[in-house]
């Protein structure tokens, strides 16, 4: 057995290149290993970020999001939810916690990475990692354009910001 222990991350391969996410199985074992298995079942690739918001977040994953897909972005699901793991990780800049309704156990597959401070947000929803390279790319999303969506919020893209691919990677 070798001392050196590998450790996975994601990428998340967007239009404006890639965002690597370091995993915090320690704290949110259950979502770590839904997120994996979504990425590795190829559920997000060709979704889109949906939701931007500049100092706060941007946010992703909802399987209406793709090309041709009937319903409204961000109220997609995986066709079940996961129950959260609150810890006790700061939603800091670069942070990946998983988006959800109202209810603590409402999350699925959607997930949001923070561009500015959002301690507001701890406790309540589950942080699972954090951008461990590319946060130049985060930078490009948040600060995309963005217009009035459905539900009055200035936070919907003018252009789509879309996600190729989010593939699991050992290191």
């Amino acid at each position: 057995m070798s001392s050196t222990t590998t450790k996975e991350y994601a990428v998340i391969s967007t239009d404006h290149g890639d965002i690597k996410i370091e995993f915090w199985p320690e704290v949110a074992p259950k979502t770590v290993a839904n997120f994996k298995k979504l990425a590795n079942e190829g559920f997000y690739d060709g979704t889109a970020f949906h939701r931007v918001i500049k100092g706060f977040m941007i946010q992703g994953g909802c399987p209406n999001t793709k090309e041709g897909a009937k319903g409204i972005p961000g109220t997609g699901d995986p066709g079940y939810k996961v129950k959260a793991e609150f810890n006790d990780r700061s939603h800091t800049r670069g942070v990946i916690s998983m988006a959800r309704a109202a209810s603590p156990d409402s999350a699925g597959c959607q997930f949001f990475i923070c561009h500015g401070d959002a301690k507001f947000l701890d406790r309540q929803y589950t942080a699972f990692g954090k951008v461990a390279a590319g946060d130049d790319v985060l930078e490009k999303i948040a600060t995309s354009p963005v217009t009035f969506g459905n539900g009055g919020e200035k936070s919907t893209p003018t252009t789509r910001l879309g996600v190729k691919s989010v593939k699991i990677v050992a290191e």
